[in-house]
């Protein structure tokens, strides 16, 4: 039962990220989206794993990691840089 809830709110996590999305409330490079994403694909490829379900791990992996990326483009995007003074 405990894994059934954690698979919902990993679910609801991207869902949760696509319905802001498609309404125009976050942007698909904004860090809500990029973290909803990242969150709740990583709980269900990690269960996706756990129960042996190579597609779903495979899509949520892939999921996952793409916002991972995005994540730290991000990051990277608004680090400040550094001046030799």
């Amino acid at each position: 039962m405990t894994e059934q809830i954690v698979q919902l709110v990993g679910a609801v996590l991207v869902l949760g990220a696509f319905v802001l999305s498609q309404a125009k409330v976050v942007d698909a490079n904004s860090l809500p989206y990029l973290l909803l994403n990242a969150v709740g694909a990583s709980v269900l490829a990690v269960l996706a794993f756990h129960e042996r379900q190579w597609g779903f791990l495979l899509l949520e992996g892939v999921w996952a990691l793409v916002s991972l990326v995005g994540l730290t483009q991000r990051a990277k995007a608004i680090r400040p840089t550094s001046r030799a003074g």
